[in-house]
This record gives C-alpha cells, sequence and structure tokens, in this order.
C-alpha cells in the first residue's frame, strides 16, 4: 500500500532522540566522579551501568509491542519521559543502591522503551533501506556520548558530577518529548512510493511470531553472533576513559575527547556498515567486523603508547557500531516484518548479555591486575573469533533453509 509519508523527518527526529538516549555510553565520564561523591569503588559505581544494560531486553518488548501495534509515539513518549527522570534522580542520589534504581532501572527501563521504537517503526519505514535506516538511527544513539561526553566532563569540572547529571536530564526530557511530537507510526501495509517489495516477501510468509522464533536453531545462532559482536564494544564503552587514564597516562580532559572520537567511530560505523550490509549481506560484513575486532583487541593489548589505544578504540568502535546497525537488518530479514518490534526486543537479549558480561570481565580482569586491562582484551579477541566460526554456521543454515524452500516449491509446481 502506497502512503504519501514524510519518513525521512521521522528518521531525523528519530536520530535526534537516540542522541539523547545515547548519554548512556558516556557513563565512564561520570564513573570516577561518582566514585567520590557516594565513597565507593570503580565496580561498585559500574554496577549502575551494567543494570541499565542488562534490563534493556524487558522495555525493548514492552516498546516493540507498542510498535507492532502501531504506537510507537506513545512508546517514545513513556520512555523518554523516564529516561529523563532517571538523569534528574540520579544526580540526587546519595548511595550506590540508589544510583542503581535510579540510573539502572529508571533510567534504564526508559532508554530501552525509546530505542526499541524508533528502530522499530524506522524498519518498516524503510523497507528498501533497512541497513543504511536502522544504520542512521542506531548512529543517534551510538552517537550521543560525541556531545555529551565534552558536555558532561566540562559541567563536572565546574558545577560537579551530580548538578551535571540533573542538568541533563532535564534537557533530555525537554529534547525527547518535543522531537517525539514530530515521530509518525508507520501504517500497516506501508510501501515507499515507486517500491516494490522482492518476490520472495510478499504475502508475508516470513512472517514468525516469537513463539516460533525461539523454537529455531537459527534464532540462537543470531543472537550469540549478536552478544560477542557487543562484547568488545561494551568493554570498553563502560571504561574507555578509565583504560584512557589508568592504562596511558592521559588526564580526565583528554580521556573524555577519546571518548568522543570511539563514541564517534561507533555512530559512524552504524551507518557504514548499515549501507555496505545493503549492498554486499550482512553475513560478508559480521566475517569482516569480527576479523577486525580481534586485530584491534590485540593491537590495545600489546600496546604502550597512546596512538595504539587510539587505532584500537576506532577499529573497536567503527566494529560495535556495525553490530548495532547491522542486527535489526537481520531479524527483519528472518523473522518478518508483522512480529518486528517484540522480535528483535527479545533478540536484544544478546546485547544484555554483552553489557553484563564485557563490563564484569573487563572490571574484574583489571582489579587482579593492578588496573591493567590487557588479559581482558585477551579474552575478547579469542570470543570475536568464536564469532566469526558462527557466521560460518549462520551461512549454512541459510543455505539449508533456502534449500528446503526450493524443494517445496519444486514439489508444488511438480
Amino acid at each position: 500500500m502506497n502512503i504519501k509519508l514524510n519518513r525521512w523527518r521521522v528518521l531525523i527526529a528519530s536520530t535526534i532522540i537516540n542522541l539523547c538516549v545515547g548519554a548512556v555510553y558516556a557513563f565512564s565520564i561520570f564513573a570516577l566522579p561518582l566514585t567520590e561523591v557516594l565513597d565507593a569503588s570503580i565496580s561498585e559505581i559500574m554496577i549502575a551501568f551494567t543494570i541499565n544494560a542488562a534490563l534493556f531486553p524487558i522495555p525493548m518488548i514492552l516498546g516493540g509491542k507498542l510498535v507492532d501495534k502501531g504506537k510507537a509515539k506513545i512508546a517514545i513518549m513513556l520512555g523518554g519521559s523516564l529516561f529523563g527522570v532517571g538523569f534528574v534522580l540520579s544526580g540526587l542520589v546519595t548511595a550506590t543502591w540508589m544510583l542503581y534504581i535510579t540510573y539502572g532501572v529508571i533510567g534504564g527501563l526508559g532508554q530501552g522503551m525509546v530505542y526499541s521504537a524508533t528502530i522499530g517503526n524506522s524498519v518498516k519505514l524503510f523497507p528498501d533501506k533497512k541497513g543504511l535506516a536502522t544504520g542512521i538511527v542506531t548512529a543517534g544513539y551510538g552517537g550521543g556520548a560525541i556531545l555529551i561526553a565534552p558536555i558532561a566532563n566540562a559541567l563536572i569540572s565546574s558545577k560537579g558530577v551530580q548538578p551535571t547529571l540533573i542538568a541533563l536530564g532535564i534537557t533530555f526530557l525537554v529534547v525527547i518529548l518535543s522531537f517525539g511530537l514530530l515521530v509518525k507510526a508507520c501504517p500497516v501495509g506501508y510501501l515507499p512510493q515507486g517500491w516494490t517489495p522482492p518476490e520472495v516477501n510478499k504475502g508475508g510468509s516470513i512472517d514468525i511470531p516469537w513463539k516460533q522464533m525461539v523454537r529455531k536453531p537459527i534464532f540462537y545462532v543470531i543472537i550469540s553472533m549478536f552478544c560477542i559482536g557487543a562484547l568488545s564494544g561494551m568493554m570498553i564503552t563502560s571504561n574507555a576513559s578509565v583504560i584512557g587514564q589508568t592504562m596511558f597516562g592521559l588526564s580526565a580532559a583528554t580521556a573524555a575527547l577519546y571518548v568522543s572520537l570511539y563514541s564517534l567511530s561507533n555512530c559512524l560505523g552504524r551507518v557504514f556498515w548499515g549501507a555496505v550490509s545493503d549492498k554486499i549481506g550482512r553475513t560478508k560484513c559480521l566475517m569482516v567486523i569480527y576479523v577486525v575486532i580481534a586485530a584491534m583487541m590485540l593491537t590495545i593489548a600489546m600496546s604502550t603508547s597512546v596512538a595504539g589505544f587510539v587505532v584500537a578504540i576506532i577499529g573497536i568502535g567503527l566494529c560495535f557500531g556495525g553490530t548495532m546497525g547491522i542486527f535489526p537488518s537481520i531479524v527483519s530479514e528472518k523473522f518478518g516484518m508483522k512480529y518486528y518490534g517484540v522480535n528483535y526486543g527479545i533478540t536484544f537479549i544478546g546485547y544484555s548479555g554483552a553489557a553484563f558480561f564485557g563490563p564484569r570481565i573487563a572490571n574484574s580482569v583489571a582489579a587482579q591486575n593492578d588496573g591493567m586491562f590487557t588479559n581482558a582484551f585477551y579474552i575478547a579477541l579469542v570470543i570475536s573469533l568464536v564469532g566469526l566460526l558462527l557466521t560460518f554456521v549462520f551461512k549454512a543454515l541459510e543455505n539449508k533453509k533456502q534449500t528446503v524452500s526450493l524443494s517445496a516449491t519444486e514439489s508444488v509446481v511438480n
């Protein structure tokens, strides 16, 4: 069904909204100052980040359910309110357990709901450019720290960390709710003008509800690849500033700039790999991504110079962004669009696994090695090679499915 709709305006508004919720990637800027304010260790503070990320599938599924019902705007408004309030309340806490509730639970629930709604709605609006559209809208999320990190660092230096959290929370509320008014839910049966869906996608033959999806072996391969692809990124995301300061002797201000550089790479990687995957296929892109991750982990593990640190975080950022930009398209192509919101929310458990284990592995290893993350990088290197092997399993399952479908078609014809 061809319906006139300014989908690019919706995409731009969704991307700006994601710039706000992407502030979660700047948590390492807040972490060290919060240790002083709350008299806690860095590991205790980082639990708030872990909770925030680990909860992601729950609001993703809730937001996805609303998107599937044509209520993307409601999901954004509700989620945006929770996210902004979570930041404001984080500026008022007096103990770490309170931070776990405000930043971890409240902020995490809001963040996941917004993220799910912006991505789910964008995928539905751009069936002809899935990789590019999801790359752009997730780039907003990945690039949030580009703006937030230096601003937050400057505000922390002059005002303190908690007033900074309050100011940012109020700003996020205003921006998300304002741009949320511009978001229009994708109409049922929407097709871009002049675009005809591929023959294989006609008739809704691949629309698979979540109960059937979780019974398929390929789902577990996808969720595992997602987890592995995001693991190294989550290690760096949660510790970029700390790694820069403890291992490479950077000042807090300089480390904040490199956090922004990492976030920029993350942002660009989502658009770049999303667009490339539209051209050469998702599997080939993932193969390259896992190889580059392994190479960058080896680089940062062996490097003793700031230059090596910079090269590594750029490469890891690009690949982390690529992972986040490619998997929305993979889920829509393997399981269809009708139930996409919920299906992607469930698949996002892979990201949550990375968010839970990535920072914990990095911080645990560092705690046992006088603040050095080197062994954690080697662990991530090995895991990325496992991801590379899984792409071959994924490809084999795809080929098997295509063979079965072809055989069934030939049987009907005969």
